[in-house]
């Protein structure tokens, strides 16, 4: 049923963080911070002593921009994806996961090959891919790949997500059950383009058959010599390790590395970032599973095949996994760009009741913002697009909504997965896990008051900025406005008709 689904849901984000805080060297600094406190004794206004402080527009950066060199392509038309075109071949388990079968799929073909060409190739051919991370920010690989990539150090420390607790996902946990080979061909790539010599490979504690099949490939692969001391023949050290945990907040990078480490599962404050000081202080990066499955292919058949899938800086293809009322739900890998309806109407059967009773959706899983059914109409599954709608395709979970259910009962089982999460570190977020959920369960009754819809407003506002370690605060928020957004009007309605009632 769908309020199983929706029993969770990641909640409120970071808040305003201290100005006095450091940015991460890598990322240019905003003309604000960089303008002086006092306005030049020859500017006549503030506005004209804003416009001399201010740097050149050159010189401000998108955080997330494009890598210099990636591929573009004129498409106009996205999906269904051609066989010829499938990554994950194997998604449904129908054939041998073992290294035999991956083997006959193309895994392991001529990796030496692609590791002798150096990891400078390796790092220009993905930064020309356009690859983004499948992990729920859509943050450019390349880029992330060259922070580590650029520090001067030994021991450095490569980890593999798999903490996969977000409602309405499981993609990661069907790569690693019926493909565990690419994400071990593609830990090894990505940790010698980025000078690793060891892997961890986080796996959520329930998944206890597919963490059996990882430990299963990493065995074959050391007994075959594609890992250890001498890495597919090629002089190059690299070890694999597994390791696991339980707890929606360790999907967070630094939380995850606590946990490895042996400490309380909780994020930590940033700067020192990871690449800086991260797993047991050497120098670490966290990818997604998704994210590094794909990288041998896309180097066997190169950046301009993967751009040719999917809308500008949306490329290549992403794995989704359909549910809620929907009439058959199911894991499917599409082309980007690929638009919602279509989807849900060529692999999952279509609403239930038909189209015309889609209430809404959530896209990427129950911590991105609800999406209406005018909306969901002709939206197109990428980064961009859903984000210009106020949403985000985040971990490719979608999660169908009909018109039979009741969305306030939706609502609050939502906010509800929030308040059981937060590790109550930040008082933002500790705050709004506390008030929300009683909010909207007066909200779902009826037994409430209108003025209540705009303190929630003034809660998320606090609940975001910066001012909290991680992402939960702000993802809170994010649900809370999607939701009254949407259903606003049913939220007065209901209120109204228990006041007639009393």
């Amino acid at each position: 049923m769908l309020t199983h689904f929706l029993r969770g849901l990641p909640y409120l984000r970071t808040v305003t963080r201290n100005a006095s805080k450091t940015p991460p060297k890598d990322v240019p600094k905003t003309p604000a911070r960089d303008a002086p406190k006092t306005p030049p004794k020859d500017a006549k206004t503030p506005a004209a002593a804003a416009a001399a402080a201010a740097p050149e527009k050159k010189d401000v950066v998108k955080k997330n921009a494009p890598p210099e060199g990636m591929l573009m392509n004129t498409k106009t038309e996205f999906g269904p994806l051609k066989d010829c075109d499938r990554l994950f071949q194997n998604l449904y388990g129908r054939h041998d996961w073992r290294l035999k079968g991956a083997c006959k799929r193309g895994d392991w073909y001529r990796t030496a090959d692609l590791l002798e060409m150096g990891p400078d190739w390796i790092h220009d051919e993905v930064k020309r891919s356009g690859l983004r991370g499948r992990g729920g920010a859509g943050y450019f690989s390349a880029t992330k790949w060259n922070y580590l990539k650029s520090v001067k150090a030994d021991n450095k420390v490569i980890i593999i997500n798999c903490a996969e607790g977000e409602p309405g996902t499981c993609k990661d946990r069907e790569i690693l059950r019926h493909e565990p080979h690419k994400i071990i061909e593609g830990a090894l790539l990505a940790g010698f383009t980025m000078g690793c010599e060891k892997c961890i490979v986080y796996v959520r504690n329930r998944f206890y058959n597919e963490a059996c099949n990882l430990q299963f490939a990493i065995a074959e692969a050391y007994r075959y010599g594609l890992l250890g001391c001498n890495a597919c023949d090629t002089g190059i050290k690299f070890d694999m390790m597994m390791q696991r945990g339980d707890r929606y907040l360790t999907g967070e990078e630094t939380a995850l590395v606590n946990c490895l480490m042996g400490k309380m599962g909780r994020p930590r404050r940033r700067p020192p970032y990871l690449h800086e000081k991260g797993y047991f202080d050497h120098p670490s990066v966290v990818l997604n599973a998704e994210s590094v499955a794909v990288v041998p292919t896309i180097l066997r058949r190169g950046a301009k095949w993967w751009t040719g899938l999917g809308r500008n800086s949306n490329s290549g293809t992403k794995i989704f996994n359909i549910s809620g009322h929907v009439v058959n739900p199911c894991t499917v890998e599409e082309e980007m760009s690929m638009p919602l309806r279509d989807v849900i109407e060529m692999h999952a059967g279509g609403v239930c009741g038909g189209w015309s009773n889609l209430l809404g959706v959530f896209p990427g899983g129950l911590s991105t913002p609800f999406v209406g059914q005018c909306s969901a109409d002709d939206v197109l599954l990428d980064f961009d697009c859903l984000q210009s709608i106020n949403s985000s395709l985040g971990t490719g979970g979608i999660i169908v909504v009909c018109q039979d259910c009741d969305p306030l009962l939706v609502m609050q089982r939502s906010i509800e997965f929030y308040m059981k999460q937060t590790c109550k570190q930040c008082t933002p977020c500790r705050d709004g896990a506390i008030w929300l959920p009683e909010i909207f369960k007066s909200f779902s009754k009826g037994e409430s008051h209108p003025h209540m819809i705009q303190f929630v407003d003034t809660i998320q506002q606090k609940m975001r900025g910066g001012s909290c370690i991680c992402a939960l605060a702000e993802s809170q928020a994010n649900v809370a406005v999607g939701l009254i957004q949407q259903f606003c009007p049913l939220i007065e309605q209901r209120i109204l008709e228990y006041g007639s009632n009393c």
